[in-house]
């Protein structure tokens, strides 16, 4: 049997879904692998691709991916179990053993040795290190014909209303989901969403956000996050309910990453965004968080009270916070009514904001990102060595509403859903007419939020660009 048949046999029978595994599990520095498996068409395979914790996606070649699948198969076997010297050994042994089997000329040791290339590789980019090995990081839009899924589902655990009553300890002035379709929607049962994560991980989604409505609000959720071990999980939360036992807690069943939502350092300014007296019980959040040891990162959805952004960074500085994210406004749900609008910054401001913050940032030792695709033009973001937003709706990230419909983002709510991930096929979702639409606007990076509404300040081109943009997206829908 020639060698392409006998890689083409392995992929087709010895690695048929994506394979994950964990190293350095108790941290810090855990690396999350994801390898994604190729397609298989017309006698010719597809690339395969490693994810890492979340956010980075590799391409690795036919050998490097027959060799990673058998490492993370040995590495899976001690599961919850301490690798002790000798079974470091045993993983590696069995590894080349198994790699030989279809690369039968290959030496040992150069297969001990490329194990140790491709973990040292990995871990670099984990850690955000220079990487020692010539690696090429794949677009997101190029690699978008080969998907099958997105690469983060988030799952809207918490509605906003239930028994017709609010159900968030705040009521954020700028809330995306508030006064929406799937708002007032019946919040699913403990066993369905346990059903749809065990969804998700079949159809090789590697990255889950609970998200909500507010998913503390739920009593299960410790449970539904301790389900979510395969996955890189994340929590997005206001911090309020993040006391210090709820935070060992979330350590205990594996969370990956927490981001809590805080408005300003300035008391009376970041209670009146979030509509209730919680900034105590924020900021403790964020302490307990700290002090447990999660991976914490802090968002701030910028607006004219609190555009004095760099107090906030510097209290945050403070309590030791590392990275944070900030945005405009998205101008769904609540963000559309008068009250939000008469907030909204104009373009330069922002600009000047994120300057002034990308400066404090680099002089103190923490990560700053800019999360609004089409605020700002590329070059501010070139300029200020800041990563380029864009929208992933339906391509890096989808959400699945407190009901089980599935949605193009976790903001894009009121639109018609694209299906029910409990009661409808997969590929029928993937494969709806407005999914695909939404899916090759994102490949094309173009950098442009469609729920962007230009209510603000911004020159007649931008809005005669934004209005063209929005005639189209109507037509595709």
């Amino acid at each position: 049997m020639s060698a392409k048949k006998k890689v083409i046999r392995y992929m087709q029978t010895g690695f048929n879904e994506v394979l994950h595994t964990t190293l350095n599990p108790e941290g810090p520095g855990v690396v999350r692998i994801h390898l994604v498996p190729p397609e298989y068409d017309d006698g010719e395979l597809k690339p395969s691709i490693a994810i890492i914790n979340g956010q980075d996606i590799i391409p690795v070649n036919y050998s490097w991916t027959i060799l990673l699948a058998e490492f993370i198969k040995e590495v899976n076997k001690y599961h919850g179990v301490e690798i002790t010297d000798k079974d470091a050994k045993s993983i590696i042994d069995n590894t080349a053993k198994a790699v030989r089997k279809v690369f039968f000329l290959l030496p040992k040791s150069i297969i001990k040795k490329d194990i140790f290339t491709i973990m040292n590789a990995f871990k670099q980019v984990a850690y955000g290190e220079e990487v020692d090995e010539e690696i090429g990081y794949m677009n997101i839009g190029e690699y978008a014909e080969f998907m099958k899924a997105p690469h983060r589902m988030d799952i809207m655990v918490s509605a906003m209303t239930k028994d017709g009553k609010w159900h968030c300890n705040q009521q954020c002035v700028h809330c995306y989901a508030a006064g929406q379709v799937h708002a007032e929607e019946k919040e699913l049962t403990t066993e369905e969403w346990i059903a749809i994560l065990d969804k998700l991980r079949a159809i090789g989604i590697p990255q889950v956000t609970f998200t909500g409505g507010e998913p503390t609000m739920r009593d299960d959720l410790f449970e539904l996050i301790d389900h979510a071990r395969w996955f890189v999980s994340r929590l997005n939360t206001n911090g309020i309910k993040l006391t210090d036992d709820y935070c060992k807690k979330l350590r205990e069943v594996e969370l990956d990453s927490v981001q809590i939502t805080f408005y300003s350092a300035d008391e009376e300014i970041h209670n009146k965004l979030v509509g209730a007296p919680q900034y105590a019980n924020t900021v403790n959040g964020i302490k307990n968080a700290i002090a447990n040891d999660l991976n914490l990162s802090i968002n701030t959805p910028l607006c004219t009270l609190n555009k004095d952004y760099v107090k906030t960074l510097e209290f945050l500085k403070d309590l030791g916070v590392n990275y944070v994210t900030c945005s405009g406004l998205i101008t769904t749900g609540n963000a559309t009514t008068e009250a939000s609008e008469n907030l909204q910054l104009t373009t330069d401001e922002i600009k000047k904001i994120l300057a002034d913050a990308a400066d404090y940032c680099y002089a103190n030792g923490m990560e700053i990102s800019f999360t609004s695709p089409g605020w700002i033009e590329n070059e501010f973001f070139d300029e200020h060595a800041l990563s380029i937003p864009n929208c992933g709706a339906c391509l890096s990230n989808m959400a699945v509403t407190p009901s089980g419909n599935v949605v193009p983002c976790q903001s894009w709510l009121s639109d018609d859903a694209l299906g029910n991930i409990l009661t409808d096929e997969w590929s029928d979702i993937w494969n709806n007419k407005t999914a695909v639409a939404r899916r090759e606007y994102s490949a094309e990076m173009l950098g442009k939020c469609p729920l962007r509404q230009f209510k603000v300040n911004v020159t007649t081109d931008e809005k005669k660009d934004l209005n063209n943009n929005a005639g189209e997206e109507n037509n595709e829908r």
